[in-house]
């Protein structure tokens, strides 16, 4: 009776495996649905429609966009999350995309890591640190120290809770034992904004967000999130050599797809998103934005998904962060 059931058993898989490979050579047949978590603009939306633009010429298939904001991100991932796992519905997922489960744990309305499965980590971008003028803070030792001496009294903008930048900042105080004041904005232009209008003191943010205010002396860089120097900002120290070693944040942008979808299909769609990443136009629209081209395999993706679901969560529970 085992061998029997172990034969059946050993049968479904076979059977799954020729159907999944069967199922990839003919994929897609029909439109194709990148979803976006956030509003038009901004990397994750660039990466879209790079992506959609350039597999609807390899596939002669529609691929469309579809912007679905809202929930801290959680409407578009939940969507994602329900939808069938068969290869046309994938999720834009960055890096906040990891701090979801330490911000709303049984609450998230979906699993992160097992109602997805990694794609493609397309690639990395960095923050930079940046400060008011007149502030005269010129390093990360020395924003340290004059935090160390004044709780609390420093500003610092966001994007929102679990943003890029708000990590940034809060793993930073971690760090270094410091309190600054989070006060969260909807979008970077209008961070930026405030930054520049003295309503804040300090920030975080996405490099080409703010390396024109930077260039123009409008806003003072300090350092940048990365463990190395970013080419748009080639004289601005890293966080780490400015005063605290071991600071490290990578702004990543992936994605994703319905967790069940099958091996064969994951596997081609990668294999032609990280063709299409790796052509020169699309590299230099890329960096033009100052995002540095991965295109990883689903395996390193995943690898990468689970280890900042991990960092996160140990930080937003260390740091008790909630919801602002």
């Amino acid at each position: 009776m085992k061998t029997f059931t172990k034969n059946i058993l050993a049968g479904l898989g076979l059977s799954l495996c020729i159907a999944g490979a069967a199922l990839a050579q003919t994929f897609p047949e029909k439109t194709v649905r990148i979803v976006v978590p956030y509003p038009p603009g901004g990397f994750n939306d660039t990466l879209a429609r790079i992506s959609s633009d350039k597999l609807g010429k390899v596939w002669s298939q529609p691929v469309v966009v579809e912007n679905r904001p809202g929930g801290n991100t959680t409407i578009g991932n939940s969507y994602v999350a329900k939808a069938p796992a068969d290869g046309y519905t994938i999720l834009v997922t960055p890096l906040p995309f990891s701090a979801m489960p330490g911000l709303y744990g049984a609450k998230l309305p979906y699993d992160a890591l097992k109602d997805f499965r990694a794609l493609i980590l397309a690639g990395s971008a960095q923050n930079a640190l940046v400060t008011r003028k007149g502030l005269n803070i010129n390093s990360a030792k020395e924003l340290v120290e004059y935090a160390k001496a004044n709780p609390g009294k420093l500003n610092y903008g966001s994007t929102g809770s679990g943003s890029s930048n708000h990590l940034s900042m809060e793993l930073l105080m971690n760090m270094t034992g410091t309190k600054l004041t989070h006060v969260p904005y909807k979008g970077s232009a209008p961070a930026v904004a405030a930054l520049m209008a003295g309503e804040i003191d300090v920030l975080f943010d996405n490099v080409p967000n703010v390396v024109q205010q930077i260039r123009a002396g409008t806003i003072n860089a300090i350092g940048v999130s990365g463990l190395k120097r970013t080419a748009l900002l080639p004289d601005t120290p890293t966080v780490a050599e400015s005063g605290v070693p071991g600071f490290e944040v990578n702004v990543w942008f992936g994605m994703q797809v319905p967790g069940a979808t099958p091996t064969a299909i994951v596997n081609q769609v990668n294999r032609e998103l990280a063709n299409i990443y790796r052509q020169p136009d699309v590299t230099k629209r890329f960096n033009d934005q100052g995002v540095e081209v991965i295109a990883s395999t689903p395996e390193e993706f995943s690898k990468l998904l689970q280890s900042e679901v991990a960092k996160w969560s140990k930080l937003i529970k260390e740091a008790n962060i909630r919801i602002e």
